[in-house]
């Protein structure tokens, strides 16, 4: 089987042919030939099974996404895993991490393997976390060995905070022995209790109980003292405040075995974007200010931030067209990441950094293979096109759920191409 991809600007950073425009031979799965275009060592009047003119797109290494919620089993009207692996590679993730807050939640060795067994027969690949307390309940530690023997890539509660400091601190020891990393959701509920919104100008004229910043900065804290205490390593997911950029920071230069993740909806809007109650908005943690997103895409470009998340959240229409106090957390964020974080990019945030925060760093997370892109390595990429325009809609949407602030509205940037699972698919 035979695959010629034409006029593909590559964005491997490793590569001798970064920022070259190339033509690629896929036999048999695997790169056979990567030339440069100017030299036309190809026909398009040749047989091959398929033929891709790229056009100077960008051929990119798959991405991957450490955190989405799924909904299947228990609310497969939200979303499904065979529909969150479609929308997921239509945004041109191979690889997702899949949070344990389904119903039932992924408790249990013979849930996991659900998601795996699954997983199997889907374009992209569904890694499942386990939950860190049974049920979720923030009581008792889940059985976490048995769940990692069973292929569980991690431990979290999903947005359930870890209120109980004994119980984080044992699953920190515990989870060290077997070589498990806990991932965390940074809340102080006592504070945050009630709040719909961050903190600020904003929530007190829309006359919404805000939810401040410290409530993530000193759960954050807590986490990072118990870490060192155990020595054990930790992942802070989706922080969303300057000072938890800070705090983390300084930990990394003490040494600290501790890596982060933003989501993308942190980095490409602010509580200022909720003037008119828009629900889709209404996200866990919650969008917080100017100065506060600014300095999250600071945390990425100087390292201390390692990885962006998606944090795709369906929900049914019926839990968003509501009014804002009472509507449901959550966003889909899938398959509209790269335009949106192409829109909002600072201009020092270039290509390199992205492959870095939405492949290369995830991956070296989940201690995963990095794609190499030459001769005799498999074929694991995307092309993605900046320039191409189009439109999320009932057509486009992969997703069961239409819960997006960009729905029905022009995007520009799409993947137009993936190559993974020993499969090429064309959008």
């Amino acid at each position: 089987m035979e695959i010629l991809i034409l006029n593909a600007t590559v964005c491997f950073p490793a590569s001798p042919f970064l920022n070259k425009v190339c033509d690629v031979l896929i036999v048999d799965n695997h790169i056979d030939t990567i030339v440069l275009s100017s030299k036309k060592s190809f026909s398009k009047t040749q047989k091959y099974k398929q033929v891709i003119d790229a056009k100077k797109a960008s051929l990119l290494p798959s991405l991957v996404c450490l955190r989405t919620h799924s909904s299947d089993p228990g609310n497969e009207h939200k979303e499904t895993l065979a529909t969150l692996a479609q929308t997921a590679n239509a945004g041109g993730f191979s690889i997702v991490c899949v949070l344990p807050n389904s119903e039932p939640s992924i408790n249990s060795k013979s849930a996991v393997e659900y998601v795996i067994n699954q997983s199997k027969n889907l374009p992209v690949t569904l890694l499942p976390f386990g939950t860190l307390s049974n049920k979720m309940e923030g009581k008792e530690m889940s059985e976490m060995y048995d769940m990692h023997l069973a292929g569980a890539i991690g431990f979290t509660d999903a947005n359930h905070a870890v209120k109980n400091s004994s119980l984080m601190l044992r699953a920190l020891q515990y989870a060290q022995i077997f070589g498990a990393k806990v991932f965390t959701h940074a809340e102080d509920l006592n504070l945050s209790n009630g709040g719909r919104m961050h903190e600020g100008n904003t929530s007190v004229l829309l006359g919404l109980k805000g939810i401040p910043s410290i409530t993530e900065e000193l759960a954050i804290k807590r986490d990072i003292e118990l870490a060192k205490y155990t020595n054990s390593s930790i992942h802070f997911s989706h922080i969303s405040s300057k000072v938890s950029v800070e705090i983390i920071q300084k930990a990394k230069k003490k040494g600290l075995p501790i890596t982060c993740d933003v989501a993308i909806a942190n980095l490409c809007f602010t509580d200022t974007d909720l003037v008119d109650y828009n629900s889709n908005l209404k996200l866990n943690p919650p969008l917080r200010s100017k100065e506060d997103r600014k300095a999250l895409w600071n945390g990425l470009i100087d390292g201390t931030i390692d990885a962006i998340v998606t944090d795709h959240l369906p929900q049914n229409t019926e839990l968003k067209e509501v009014e804002f106090e009472y509507a449901d957390e959550g966003m889909i964020m899938l398959q509209t990441a790269l335009p949106l974080l192409l829109a909002n990019a600072p201009n020092n945030f270039d290509t390199n950094l992205l492959v870095q925060k939405l492949s290369t760093n995830p991956r070296t997370i989940l201690n995963k293979p990095i794609p190499v892109f030459e001769k005799g390595e498999a074929a694991d990429f995307i092309i993605f096109d900046a320039n191409k325009k189009w439109i999320l809609n009932d057509k486009t949407n992969f997703s069961k759920s239409r819960n997006s602030m960009v729905y029905n509205k022009e995007l520009k940037g799409k993947v137009i191409a993936t190559y993974y699972k020993n499969k090429i698919q064309t959008f």
